[in-house]
């Protein structure tokens, strides 16, 4: 586990990569041409214990590895249990598939009404534009199409996709993912975000991205002036650990929010990553001080290979029961079970509710005291 000292710091930097110019760091197309995929170049800089380079070896036929230098830099090369390195960096027990894992572990696939449109709620749908990402989580509930290593061979088709959406005048909101979204060209992006706006009946369409983690080069003035141009848009960031909290990080989300662009988060719980009452209020501090909305706390989906992430489900319940008093419940992210099979979010909370008699509720508060209230 890192320190509280190592928690505060706001890293930034170009790291390994410290004598390239700095036109070419910040470029976000230099950064994706320049991504670490294989592994001797990993090896040049990280000390791989036997169980990474095992990882390394089995996963070309599950899910590419692709880390961008950004994100590299923050990875601990002496410690195989850095909190970012375990997110990207392959371990052999990705090889380990139970019987109850699925590569389609929350059932998108059954409500796939187009190719890469997704309607599961009555009101809302998940458009897929992308199997592309500026890195690879080794956790991804969609592992099976992204990087395209089980060739899924991913193929949206958008105007199918927006068709759908206009004559289901009971759709009114739009999530946008992938892949990763913002790798689509400005042009793209705006050209699909401009189609939405000109559906009536939709009214909330919604950004989900890690780009802003991984590639926050990526939130140039072009796109801000792309994305600010559409006033109904959100986005849901996607920060696990604060050592992500990067300076650049910080600068893309105040930009985005000074753009107009509403912002949320949603983290994994991941084993020996955030499993931690202290590191989760690190980031959802951090996260605030960013102008992020910590929103949802996933437990982690049940994907083959995924076993040594997962946490037990009464961990995600310690840690909201945890956070409840000790800051802000405006910094208290929803807790939440994706449910296998196509069920949807299932919020999941601490039960505070410690006896109903007849009209007098008996509740527990963060101290475990006891109240009553006579409801009437």
């Amino acid at each position: 586990m890192y320190s509280k000292d190592s928690l505060n710091l706001w890293r930034s930097g170009q790291g390994y990569w410290k004598n390239i110019p700095a036109s070419q760091w910040n470029d976000w197309k230099w950064q994706m041409r320049n991504r670490l995929s294989r592994k001797t170049e990993i090896c040049e800089y990280l000390s791989l214990n036997e169980d990474e380079s095992i990882g390394l070896d089995i996963v070309k036929d599950k899910l590419l590895v692709s880390i961008t230098p950004h994100f590299f830099n923050l990875i601990d090369p002496d410690n195989p249990l850095c909190p970012i390195r375990k997110q990207v960096i392959p371990n052999k027990s990705e090889g380990i598939s139970l019987g109850y894992e699925d590569v389609d572990p929350v059932g998108e696939e059954g409500s796939m009404v187009t190719p890469g449109l997704v309607h599961r709620y009555p009101d809302r749908v998940l458009f897929l534009v992308t199997d592309r990402c500026g890195s690879y989580c080794r956790y991804c509930t969609r592992s099976r199409l992204v990087s395209n290593a089980q060739g899924y061979g991913f193929h949206p088709n958008f105007e199918q996709g927006l068709d759908y959406i206009r004559k289901h005048t009971e759709i009114r909101d739009v999530l946008i993912s992938g892949g990763d979204p913002l790798l689509l060209s400005d042009n793209k992006l705006s050209t699909l975000l401009g189609e939405l706006a000109n559906i009536s009946h939709v009214e909330f369409v919604r950004l989900g991205s890690r780009l802003p983690v991984f590639l926050p080069q990526r939130i140039t003035s072009d796109l801000l002036h792309a994305l600010k141009s559409h006033p109904n848009l959100w986005m849901s960031i996607h920060v696990n650990h604060p050592k992500e909290c990067t300076v650049e990080l910080r600068n893309a989300c105040h930009k985005l929010a000074e753009s107009g662009i509403p912002l949320g988060n949603q983290s994994v719980l991941l084993k020996g990553i955030n499993d931690d009452v202290d590191v989760m209020k690190s980031l959802i501090h951090r996260l605030l001080i960013m102008k992020v909305r910590p929103y949802y706390l996933y437990q982690c989906d049940l994907v083959p290979g995924t076993s040594h992430l997962r946490t037990p489900v009464s961990k995600g319940i310690e840690i909201i029961k945890g956070l409840r008093g000790s800051t802000t419940g405006y910094a208290i992210p929803q807790f939440v079970i994706d449910a296998p099979g196509g069920g949807g979010k299932i919020p999941l909370n601490p039960n505070y509710v410690e006896e109903v008699d007849g009209d007098i509720w008996k509740l527990k508060n963060f101290e475990d005291r006891i109240f009553s209230y006579y409801s009437v």
